[in-house]
C-alpha cells in the first residue's frame, strides 16, 4: 500500500526523475518512514548524480553547474504535482490508484 507510519501519521514518499517540469520519466511509491534510498535505485537508471559540494569544504569537488541547475526543474514537477489537491493530500488507500492519478496528472 506504500503508507508508513511517521510521527504525523500515515504517510508516502513519491520519488521522481524527470527530463523537465513537465515530463516525468519515472516514479516510485515508498511508505513515508522509508529511507529515501529505497526508492531511489528504481529512479535511478540512466541518470548523473550531481550533488554541490558545502561552501565550507577544504577540498573543492568539481562538478557540473548547467546539470545542477536542472534540479530545479524536479522541483517545479513536485509543485505542479502538489497543485492538485487529490496528489496532495492522498485520498486514495491503494498505492496503484493513487499512481494512476501520478501518471494522469503528470501527463
Amino acid at each position: 500500500m506504500a503508507l508508513g507510519r511517521s510521527r504525523g501519521g500515515l504517510s508516502t514518499k513519491l520519488h521522481a526523475a524527470c527530463t523537465d517540469e513537465r515530463t516525468g520519466v519515472s516514479f516510485e511509491l515508498s511508505g513515508g518512514e522509508r529511507h529515501d534510498a529505497t526508492g531511489f535505485e528504481p529512479v535511478w537508471e540512466g541518470i548523473e548524480a550531481v550533488i554541490l559540494p558545502k561552501a565550507n569544504r577544504t577540498e573543492s569537488i568539481h562538478y557540473d553547474t548547467e546539470k545542477y541547475k536542472m534540479r530545479e526543474k524536479v522541483e517545479r514537477l513536485f509543485n505542479k504535482l502538489k497543485q492538485f489537491r487529490r496528489i496532495a493530500t492522498r485520498y486514495e488507500k491503494l498505492s496503484r490508484t493513487f499512481m494512476a492519478f501520478v501518471h494522469l496528472v503528470a501527463t
